[in-house]
């Protein structure tokens, strides 16, 4: 997969306000705000900065969080895990491979019904949804 690599001038033009903030500031929407927390429609989940596949429906959950969940990206390689420090806590931030954009965060060992026991906590402005059909 070819990286896309863009200035900051060129990702502001291209990116709504709240897009950039939450994809190349690691902004985080409000919860229960963004468009796909309650979606159900079966489809991908693509990066919305560079539309690389993340997610896919059938990984999402209701985790009831204010944020839309998935258990598993939908390839291992479609995003990269890196500790985040910020706000006086450790958390496992989750970023884009292809665009290196912010996507959220997941947290393991929560005790969700899933396969992995992994809540991938995504912003949805982060999202674009291309549904299956």
């Amino acid at each position: 997969m070819d990286k896309v690599v863009k200035s900051e001038a060129e990702w502001r033009s291209e990116l709504s306000p709240e897009e950039f903030h939450v994809l190349r500031e690691a902004g985080t929407e409000r919860p229960f705000t963004g468009e796909y927390v309650d979606t159900r429609a079966e489809g991908v989940y693509s990066c919305r900065a560079c539309g690389a596949e993340l997610f896919r429906s059938d990984s999402k959950f209701e985790s009831h969080c204010g944020w839309p969940s998935f258990f598993e990206p939908s390839e291992s390689e479609a995003v990269k895990l890196i500790e985040d420090r910020s706000h006086g806590m450790v958390r496992t931030e989750v970023r884009c491979v292809r665009c290196d954009s912010h996507l959220g965060h997941v947290f393991h060992g929560e005790g969700y019904p899933t396969p992995t026991d992994d809540r991938y906590c995504i912003n949805s402005v982060s999202l674009r949804l291309e549904p299956k059909g």
